[in-house]
């Protein structure tokens, strides 16, 4: 909520830097900090694997979807869509297998979270995995990846042997009639094999194309099956949820009822981890109480913006997500509603600060030089759109650009957003317009200066310009 006192919070651990901490909240980076963390003696120290036993051997599968309902834990990826409710959309009288695809091809620019749990506590997700496959009827899982994490597949994958090794996957789990067996794949490094549609047709063997919705993965997923796809920081949190209860977590964050018969006013329960990358003093993974506010993750865990400047901007989840003034990043807390009300979303949690000598023109084109790149050329809006949006604000950036550019850029994000199967498009749209509509000025100097302003500056007095580092 706007205005309101900062919550608690706790660094992930992902650094040596250590900034002060206030009151902390430990759901997923308790025990993070530990050397031994990733291995399986040390996670069973701690009750690891306790939560799954007693949820397969005590628990119906419709007891443990309650608890998550209870919880009101949203999908961590992006979407923001509540977790239990997606697991209820499993259909249990289809005759079809039901599959768990654990989503971790973490690939938008700015987040770095998933890497650190592959990292720091791969059987976390294990047990969850264990405890969602049991919850929506699965007997088939996949953790699905990204192509450059080559060490945290070496983790998790030791991580599976060792679970399996143990009798926590395989035939009868815990000594129970449930058999649940686990595939770790590995994916190519494309960006769009994070949408979820794209990442099961790259699982089924086949190019990595979105696939249009509906229907949806929870009826038509892999194989034609029910599958449910969930993201690596949202499986993790699930024994949490399940070892303390439902109502327990839903206490964490910030909940306001709507009036009788409405819709919760504020819904943003629970933690997460926000990666802070870019101008900062000490970047890093924090795990953040959701109604934090964003000035105080940049001030007072990220310590600051560096070399004492002013802080910019703010990208709040991600590169797709639309960009936030300094203004605005300082009346804005983390809760979806927050971003709603500025028009921007939490998406991934990479939290990028932008100083102010940083050229939001050359920002701009480094980002849309990704999403020309990464386009899978299925759809001609996203494949012809994304590389006309580069060579557009490229062209401004070199002194080449024109007043007309930018009506041709609006018509172009009008064209792409809302016209493709998958929403990449969207994400190179959405930070244009955005950069557009907040730094104008800068853009229109470029074109008055023939380039930018900073750069004429520079060669005029001798003096280099900033580089952008986001």
């Amino acid at each position: 909520m706007p205005g309101a006192p900062p919550r608690t919070a706790q660094r992930g651990g992902s650094g040596g830097r250590h900034p002060p901490e206030e009151a902390l909240m430990k759901v997923l980076t308790e025990y993070l900090a530990h050397p031994e963390s990733h291995t399986l003696a040390y996670y069973e120290s701690h009750g690891g694997y306790e939560t799954a036993r007693k949820a397969l051997t005590q628990l119906a599968p419709a007891d443990v979807v309650a608890e998550v309902k209870a919880s009101g834990l949203r999908g961590r990826g992006g979407a923001g869509f509540p977790t239990g409710m997606k697991w209820g959309f499993i259909p249990q009288g289809s005759p079809k297998p039901k599959y768990l695809v654990v989503n971790a091809d973490e690939s938008e620019p700015g987040t770095f979270k998933d890497r650190l749990l592959l990292e720091k506590d791969p059987h976390a997700i294990l047990e969850g995995v264990i405890i969602s496959a049991y919850a929506i009827g699965a007997h088939w899982s996949a953790i699905y990846i990204r192509g450059e994490f080559a060490r945290q597949h070496a983790i998790l994958e030791t991580a599976i042997n060792e679970a399996y090794a143990r009798g926590y996957l395989g035939k009868g789990v815990f000594g129970t009639d449930y058999d649940l067996d686990l595939v770790l794949h590995r994916g190519a490094g494309a960006y769009i094999c994070g949408e979820e549609t794209a990442l099961l047709s790259s699982l089924e063997g086949k190019r990595g194309y979105p696939k249009l919705k509906p229907p949806f993965p929870a009826t038509h997923g892999a194989w034609e099956s029910p599958t449910c796809v969930n993201n690596v920081e949202t499986i993790a949190t699930i024994p949490w949820i399940l070892r303390h209860g439902g109502s327990e977590y839903a206490k964490i964050g910030v909940f306001v009822p709507g009036e009788e018969g409405k819709p919760p006013k504020v819904d943003s329960r629970g933690t997460r981890l926000m990666c802070v990358s870019g101008h900062v003093n000490n970047p890093g993974v924090f795990e953040v109480e959701l109604g934090t506010p964003i000035i105080d993750v940049v001030e007072k865990l990220a310590g600051g913006v560096w070399k004492g400047r002013k802080l910019k901007a703010v990208i709040p989840g991600g590169s797709s997500t639309p960009i936030l003034t300094a203004e605005e990043a300082g009346q804005m807390c983390l809760t979806y509603e927050d971003c709603a009300k500025f028009k921007t979303m939490f998406g991934s949690g990479g939290l990028m600060v932008i100083d102010e000598q940083q050229c939001m023109v050359r920002l701009l084109e480094v980002l849309l030089h990704f999403y020309a790149h990464e386009s899978c050329g299925q759809c001609s809006p996203c494949r012809e759109g994304t590389d006309w949006l580069y060579q557009i604000v490229r062209r401004v950036e070199a002194g080449r650009g024109e007043a007309e550019d930018f009506k041709t850029i609006e018509e172009l994000c009008n064209n792409m957003e809302g016209r493709t199967v998958c929403p990449l498009a969207a994400a190179a749209t959405m930070p244009t317009t955005s950069y557009l509509a907040k730094f104008r000025d800068e853009f229109l100097a470029h074109v008055a200066h023939k380039g930018c302003p900073q750069r004429v500056a520079a060669t005029v007095h001798g003096a280099a310009p900033a580089a952008v580092g986001v």
